[in-house]
């Protein structure tokens, strides 16, 4: 007597996923699409010019480095809400060796000076079993009091001043003469699309500094040495399942300290970058302006990956360096562009037929709409803050799609 079995179910074949890279190259594209059709209908060209443009990626440099000391620390699995008051210490650090030494001094210093706080911060967490947040706290408070009585002690006999330094000297920077200028000639005739590239890939060739190149090459480095190498698997191991990881041999303490610190580190660097940037003279009390914070919102909007921070900080330094730049107006217009983006999303939800999504996309619309039709530009007090509400807005979109580290903040004891 034979027995019949059912035949198996086909699998359905999936289509093959994009590489990462892939999607951030369609994303670079969209977001130039999106500026140079807001740009082209509200008359601003201001949005895609090299000015604007060299200005963001200068006031994203500090955003881009404490983000990626924030993704080195949970990766490891401790949250590092310190990241503000070690880029308070790595701004100081950066100044008192500065000024008397010159702009690698001040980047060396700097990077010391936040590794110490993040060493502090891996005492408490990873040593003494403090909650992390309470621990964040507590170094952003001793943070800014110690740069207060340091600067006090230090600077004011030479500035007279306790709340600001001497004056920095800052790093030479670069530019590609010949590809600069012919890109300048290709801006200023305004040609749709054609003109806004020019101007953006403009502002990314001028004025380039050893600073700049440092903090773009770490973004791939961070990539290679936690993804693609043995030492980075047992760190990342450390923030998924740190019990399992000891089960294996991985010397879990060791790795958290080690992630820390260089969390601390790159946060330093990024108060080196606001003391060496060419538009501040020096150290300046409070100069960082929450860009700790905004940092590590650039490091969930990112999902806990290098490419993903990448993009979050240019978000939020566009933001802040268009409100600098051009004042109310232009952030206005950018208001007409959300409405574009804001159209594009709702075809897609009709498409997928999320028709709740749609009609929120669509009332959202009309009232972005409204406020671009109604008023003249943005008051001043409320452009100061466009990079703190492009935060919330962003947290608030991509906050169904992320992924934190599954032990990130656990308070971890061997055993």
């Amino acid at each position: 007597m034979s027995v019949m079995t059912k035949p198996a179910a086909a699998t359905p074949k999936r289509g093959r996923k994009l590489p990462g890279w892939a999607i951030g190259m369609l994303g670079v594209a969209g977001a130039i699409a999106l500026l140079s059709t807001t740009s082209y209908l509200t008359n601003f060209p201001q949005l895609t010019s090299s000015g604007t443009t060299q200005t963001a990626v200068r006031l994203a440099l500090p955003i881009l480095l404490a983000g990626l000391g924030g993704l080195w620390a949970e990766r490891a699995g401790v949250v590092n809400i310190g990241l503000e008051g070690m880029m308070i210490m790595g701004t100081w650090g950066a100044a008192w060796a500065g000024y008397q030494w010159g702009p690698w001094a001040a980047l060396v210093s700097a990077m010391v000076f936040g590794a110490l706080g993040g060493l502090l911060h891996a005492i408490a967490t990873v040593t003494f079993g403090v909650n992390h947040i309470v621990s964040g706290v507590a170094i952003n408070l001793l943070g800014a009091g110690v740069t207060k009585y340091l600067s006090t002690l230090l600077f004011f006999p030479v500035s007279h001043n306790p709340r600001e330094s001497p004056p920095v000297p800052k790093f030479d920077t670069y530019s590609a003469a010949g590809l600069t200028d012919w890109l300048a000639t290709l801006e200023n005739e305004q040609r749709v699309v054609l003109s806004d590239v020019a101007g953006i890939l403009r502002g990314l060739l001028t004025g380039v500094s050893p600073l700049t190149m440092i903090a773009i090459l770490l973004v791939p480095a961070s990539y290679l040495v936690l993804w693609k190498t043995r030492f980075g698997l047992r760190l990342r191991s450390c923030g998924e399942n740190p019990w399992a990881a000891e089960s294996l041999g991985v010397n879990v303490y060791v790795h958290k300290y080690i992630a820390v610190i260089a969390s601390g580190a790159l946060a330093g660097i990024g108060g080196a970058a606001l003391v060496l940037n060419p538009g501040q003279p020096g150290y300046l009390e409070g100069q960082t302006g929450g860009r700790g914070f905004i940092g590590l919102a650039a490091m969930i909007f990112g999902n806990w990956r290098p490419g993903g921070l990448l993009g979050g900080a240019a978000l939020f330094g566009y933001a802040d360096g268009l409100q600098l730049r051009s004042g109310g107006e232009t952030v206005l217009a950018l208001l007409y562009g959300a409405v574009i983006l804001l159209g594009v999303l709702v075809i897609l939800q009709l498409v997928r037929r999320k028709w709740f999504a749609a009609a929120f996309g669509i009332a959202a619309a009309v009232v972005l709409y409204f406020l671009y039709y109604s008023l003249d530009e943005i008051p001043s007090e409320l452009t100061s803050y466009a990079p703190h509400m492009v935060t919330l807005v962003v947290l608030a979109v991509a906050s169904q799609r992320l992924r934190m580290p599954a032990a990130d903040g656990v308070v971890y004891r061997r055993g």
